[in-house]
């Protein structure tokens, strides 16, 4: 995306070691022309830690342990932010039950990233104001008028 960005998500994955995390997969800079950065998995890392903390925008994916699934969503929810989350299990009542308890503007299940414009895109929390693509998004640039007349 950009020189900046990139230097942004590989700050991010060096604190993350330094906080203590361990790097499985990737860790750094492509080396392809450009500003890639290797998709990188993170593990052991705490759920206090800046890289569980901050939004990445970056091809990392940070797995946490947990026991149940009450404390999965706790986790997840434990964020300023929402814009966006993906849910995976082979159990689709049990997904259709979780979706209400996430505090995302989208949720995503068994797939990540596929946005179609008919819907609405947006962040709860810290994530952002207000929504792109969908009804509600076109609703924002049009401007309505009352007329009464009497006749």
């Amino acid at each position: 995306v950009s020189a900046r960005q990139q230097q942004s998500v590989c700050r991010l994955i060096d604190t993350a070691r330094s906080e203590g995390a361990s790097i499985l997969a990737g860790g750094g800079v492509a080396d392809l022309p450009g500003y890639f950065v290797k998709p990188t998995i993170i593990v052991n890392a705490a759920q206090h830690s800046t890289i569980v903390r901050e939004e990445v925008f970056g091809p990392v994916l940070v797995a946490l342990p947990f026991d149940h699934v009450d404390e999965a969503i706790a986790m997840a929810n434990d964020s300023r932010y929402g814009l966006a989350a993906s849910l995976w299990t082979n159990d689709l009542s049990a997904a259709m039950n979780l979706v209400p308890r996430i505090e995302a503007g989208t949720v995503w299940v068994n797939s990540h990233i596929p946005l179609d414009p008919s819907l609405p895109f947006g962040g709860f929390k810290q994530s952002g104001i207000g929504r792109e693509f969908g009804r509600g998004a076109v609703e924002n640039f049009t401007e309505t008028k009352s007329v009464c007349i009497a006749h």
